[in-house]
């Protein structure tokens, strides 16, 4: 039986590839796209590739209050929180305001749609077999150094995934996280480029060159420029199925590296 996906950030990248994916193997798709000129772009796709009777593309803005609630009143069977952007940069010189507006995006809002998702489907009575999926990050289990902004709100999706997996199991409610390494989509190295737009090296103490030579280094390394198409097919199993891990990291050597760098935490000195 195909099931009724509702996919936040399918406009590019993991979300785009995976909509498509999962269409061709016989799931509905609701695909949304923030802002209404990747909607149009995704709709051209979709029919070119005649899957218009698979995937319905809307706009999804988490920003706009009116677009969450219209969400929220769609049918479907699985939710999968997968938009997201990123705010790297020294923990101790990155300002504030940036990192809240990071939490707003990918922690406060996914748990806005969710709750009101959530909280419908039990009160219509219609919650066995749903799903909620959260795009969550290797950054939600291991925090690298100029990072620690953006992956602290991998780290709450965690803790909240955690929560309702807990919470909603005697709804029949299922949650699941998913965790990329650093696949080469194009989001961690276009993400890399937003600390440049506030570093100062007039006033700041992390220079310019240096943060960029580090983020340059980073990806330059097999680790840093994964072929996302493995990324890609793990998530059109995951989402859809009605049983598997709660915490899927991808690949299995990126796991490997989060395991031991957790065992190692309890030994780690100061």
């Amino acid at each position: 039986m195909g099931k009724t996906i509702l996919i936040t950030g399918a406009g590019s990248g993991f979300g785009k590839a995976a909509a498509i994916g999962m269409a061709k193997n016989g799931h509905n798709i609701i695909a949304t796209c923030q802002v209404s000129p990747m909607v149009t772009a995704m709709r051209e796709e979709v029919a070119k590739l005649d899957l218009a009777g698979r995937i319905r593309v809307e706009r999804l803005d988490l920003t706009d209050p009116y677009d969450i609630k219209q969400a929220q009143g769609w049918d479907f069977d699985v939710l999968w929180n997968n938009a997201g952007q990123g705010e790297p940069g020294p923990v101790w010189e990155i300002p504030v305001d940036i990192v809240r507006r990071n939490f707003e995006m990918n922690v406060f809002l996914p748990l806005t749609l969710t709750q009101g998702v959530v909280q419908r489907w039990i009160r219509e009575g219609k919650h066995h077999g749903k799903k909620v999926v959260f795009t969550s990050s290797m950054g939600g289990l291991f925090t690298p150094a100029n990072w620690g902004t953006y992956v602290s709100t991998k780290h709450a999706l965690e803790s909240i995934a955690e929560a309702l997996q807990q919470e909603l199991a005697a709804y029949g409610i299922k949650i699941q996280t998913i965790n990329p390494g650093a696949y080469y989509t194009g989001y961690n190295e276009t993400m890399a480029d937003n600390p440049f737009r506030w570093m100062d090296d007039s006033k700041n103490f992390t220079k310019r060159a240096d943060l960029r030579k580090g983020f340059d280094a980073f990806f330059a390394t097999p680790e840093g420029k994964m072929d996302p198409q493995e990324m890609i097919d793990r998530m059109i199993e995951i989402v859809p199925a009605d049983t598997g891990k709660f915490r899927n990291v991808c690949p299995k050597v990126i796991e490997d590296m989060l395991k031991d760098h957790q065992f190692k935490a309890w030994e780690a000195q100061i």
